[in-house]
């Protein structure tokens, strides 16, 4: 289910309010995509629409909670494509003996 099984909170719902608003008026669309988030992310080729729908956490929820600084206005594709930040993929399996 995820960080949101159980829904938003008004407080969470508050915040993305705020950075959406706040994003708006420095001017910014998909400031996710604009900023580079999804290069970072390693996302590949996926549709921006450029309409900020969704808040993104840049360094995840995990880490930086719902803090404002760390979270940007993006695009529902943007933000799906990028998902959880903090999230790391398994590592490489790499052979410690030779037989």
């Amino acid at each position: 289910m995820g960080s949101w099984g159980k829904g938003s909170t008004r407080a969470w719902r508050t915040v993305r309010a705020m950075v959406l608003r706040r994003d708006k008026l420095e001017g910014w669309g998909c400031r996710a995509h604009d900023e580079g988030w999804c290069t970072r992310a390693g996302v590949g080729a996926h549709p921006c629409t450029g309409v900020p729908t969704h808040a993104h956490h840049t360094h995840g929820r995990r880490r930086t909670g719902d803090d404002p600084r760390f979270i940007v206005a993006a695009c529902e594709p943007c933000n799906l494509a990028i998902g959880d930040p903090a999230a790391a993929a398994d590592p490489p399996c790499i052979g410690v003996t030779r037989w």
